[in-house]
C-alpha cells in the first residue's frame, strides 16, 4: 500500500475519487495529461494496494475510493504517535475555557 501512495499521481487520483467517487475511466483520464493506458497502470495498482475497488454498470467500469486501509494506516502509525499532543491541546483548551483559578467573583 505504500508502494500505491507513494507517487503523486495515484494520490491524485485518490483525491478526484475523494471529491466524487463513482468515476469512469475517461472521466480520471480528462483530469490527467496522460494516456488512457498510463491512467489504467495507476489504477491497476491502486486495485491491487485495494485503495480503489470497482464496479461494473451496463458498460461502465466505475471507479470507488476504499477509505479502510488508509484509516488503517492512521490508526496503527499516525494515531499513537499524535495522542499526547492531541490530549495536551485537549487540556488546554479545557483550562483556557473554564479556569480553575480563585478569582473573586462580586
Amino acid at each position: 500500500m505504500f508502494k500505491a501512495l507513494a507517487d503523486p499521481t495515484r494520490r491524485f487520483l485518490l483525491d478526484l475519487l475523494f471529491a466524487r467517487d463513482g468515476r469512469t475511466l475517461t472521466e480520471l483520464e480528462s483530469e490527467l495529461e496522460m494516456t488512457r493506458f498510463g491512467v489504467m497502470k495507476h489504477l491497476r495498482v491502486l486495485e491491487a494496494a485495494n485503495l480503489v475497488v470497482t464496479r461494473r454498470s451496463g458498460r461502465e467500469k466505475l471507479h470507488f475510493l476504499n477509505p479502510v486501509p488508509i484509516r488503517l494506516i492512521h490508526d496503527r502509525w499516525i494515531d499513537k504517535y499524535t495522542e499526547r499532543q492531541v490530549a495536551a491541546l485537549a487540556d488546554l483548551k479545557a483550562q483556557l475555557e473554564h479556569p480553575t483559578d480563585k478569582e473573586e467573583r462580586p
